[in-house]
């Protein structure tokens, strides 16, 4: 099995970007230059080298806590612990010191990637990003040790800025390619998954974005029109899904606490007068204030409002259904949180705990021991942020956090409840 045994979690690997092959075959070196080896091979395959062992704590942050928030860069933290020196920016012995540039491979900017293998060995990727800093240290007649800080791409984003940008009128998803293909951004192809967006976005001459707009902010606007998910996955792509609506129920897991299904350690639960949205409006770039009303809902909870202004909907009358959308009228009490860890799942839960990502489908399902009428509830949620927390001597912890999703299920013929034709019954 690949990779460092984390206890009772699983194999993982971290590695970090060197800038010079780290595999390579070298002539006259004690290690490297030993013939028919099968690590250090002719040439080399790869800069990326595998700190892991050195690694004492990594904590992974991704994705938004409740659907309201706006997703921002994800982030990864972790302490190493210098036991050979090798860290050391100064140790030009390091094996991660490039003697040909005479710089050391481990420095801000480089590339990293942490990964956990499955159980039959396949290498999944939890984060990638970049590091953004190195804390350094020094400690007297001790072990020094290093903090590193690490962010996804949306940190490249938020470092660029654009140039005069004359747009037409089309759907989010083409405005964001559109971004993303413009030279001063130029965000790799290959690291896209962008569904295609429901709304279409406005093209006439107050829509022209101003040169020194920062990339990532008008990335946002186009999905605040959206109201989709725009965030960097797990294994480093830039991510679009379209307007939160109806999802088909099929989750990827069913965490349990009466000893079936997958284990969980905590769940937070919510029924909070601050979920309400009773009044919400809207205005596009050079539009009117298009307004929705809840009268209901105002006269039992009070005038709640949310507001958008300088949207990139193409006209009033998409602000006013966004609008719309954006009623909650009734407060609901759900799970918006979920704690787990691994060392407590059996391998095959492990493999799909780990994995889970952001606009997955899961259910929760929680037993009261007290209380005359429910004693057990169950809610499928959307994952909207994951954070782990990874100890290499004590193992790996996973927190989700959920939101609410109206659910349709798909069609099954002749079933007593699933096969009558309306609104929560869809084919697949």
């Amino acid at each position: 099995m690949a990779g460092t045994t984390v206890v009772g979690a699983g194999n993982y690997s971290l590695e970090i970007d060197t800038g010079f092959i780290q595999d390579a075959f070298i002539l006259d070196d004690a290690v490297q230059g030993v013939l028919n080896n099968t690590t250090y091979v002719l040439d080399g395959t790869t800069n990326f080298a595998d700190v892991t062992t050195g690694i004492d704590a990594i904590t992974v942050r991704r994705g938004r806590r409740d659907v309201g928030d706006q997703f921002s860069a994800g982030t990864m933290t972790f302490n190493m612990l210098d036991t050979d020196g090798i860290f050391n920016p100064f140790d030009t012995q390091s094996p991660y010191y490039d003697a040909a540039t005479a710089q050391p491979g481990l420095a801000p900017m480089r590339k990293v990637r942490l990964a956990r293998y499955s159980d039959i060995n396949v290498k999944e990727y939890l984060f990638v990003g970049y590091i953004v800093n190195f804390d350094y240290n020094f400690a007297l007649g001790g072990i020094d040790t290093v903090t590193v800080y690490c962010a996804d791409d949306f940190y490249l984003l938020a470092q660029t800025f654009l140039a005069e940008f004359n747009v037409s009128e089309e759907l989010s998803s083409a405005r964001l390619s559109a971004v993303l293909d413009l030279p001063e951004v130029a965000f790799p192809i290959g690291q896209r998954a962008i569904s295609t967006g429901t709304q279409t976005l406005g093209g006439s001459a107050p829509f022209t974005v101003d040169a020194g707009t920062n990339t990532l902010q008008y990335c946002s606007a186009i999905n605040v029109a959206e109201q989709g998910r725009l965030f960097m996955a797990r294994n480093g792509d830039l991510t679009f899904q379209p307007r939160i609506g109806n999802t088909l129920s099929n989750p990827v897991a069913d965490f349990h606490d009466d000893g079936t299904n997958i284990p969980y350690d905590g769940v937070g639960i919510t029924f909070e007068a601050d979920q309400v949205v009773n009044r919400a409006a809207v205005s596009i770039i050079g539009g009117s204030v298009e307004v929705a009303d809840d009268a209901a809902s105002q006269a039992k909870y009070f005038i709640q409002t949310t507001s958008i202004t300088e949207s990139l909907l193409h006209n009033d009358a998409a602000a006013q259904s966004l609008a719309t959308y954006l009623l909650n009228p009734e407060p609901e009490a759900r799970y918006t949180s979920l704690t787990t860890n691994l060392n407590k799942l059996s391998n095959a839960q492990r493999d799909t705990v780990a994995i889970i990502d952001i606009g997955d489908t899961i259910t929760i399902e929680k037993t009261f021991t007290s209380g005359a009428g429910t004693t057990e509830l169950a809610q499928e949620l959307s994952v909207e942020g994951v954070e782990h927390t990874i100890t290499v001597g004590s193992g790996h912890r996973v927190e989700y956090f959920t939101s609410p999703t109206t659910l349709v299920f798909e069609l099954i013929l002749n079933d007593a409840v699933y096969g009558i034709i309306n609104s929560t019954n869809v084919l697949g």
